[in-house]
């Protein structure tokens, strides 16, 4: 018998994992800075995660999305991890959370 491990729960696991990465340029994590649109984990604890970047020619745009991928796939329930960018919708200061524009000043 295989122990059946609830996808809200690893969903929950991996906004933990995403709140510990970080932007280098910008002191607050990626899933306050609204970087993550979403994560989708299926029965077979397959994880994509639809992200974007603040900007097209941000200087992170190759390691950040590896460092997404890495991160999850390092959670033991998680079979395999995919990250897709999207530029649609462009992110915008408006996708941020409360804490994080307070962390930055904005409020």
């Amino acid at each position: 018998m295989s122990e059946t491990i609830d996808t809200t729960e690893l969903g929950e696991k991996i906004v933990n994992v995403l709140k510990t990465i970080y932007d280098p340029e910008i002191p607050v994590d990626i899933y306050e800075l609204g970087l993550i649109y979403d994560v989708f984990v299926n029965e077979d604890y397959d994880v994509k995660i639809l992200m974007t970047l603040t900007t097209p020619n941000c200087p992170v745009a190759e390691t950040l999305p590896l460092e997404v991928e890495e991160k999850i796939k390092s959670l033991n329930d998680v079979k395999s991890a995919e990250v897709e960018i999207t530029f649609d919708p462009p992110w915008t200061q408006d996708l941020m959370s409360e804490e994080a524009k307070l962390e930055l000043g904005m409020l």
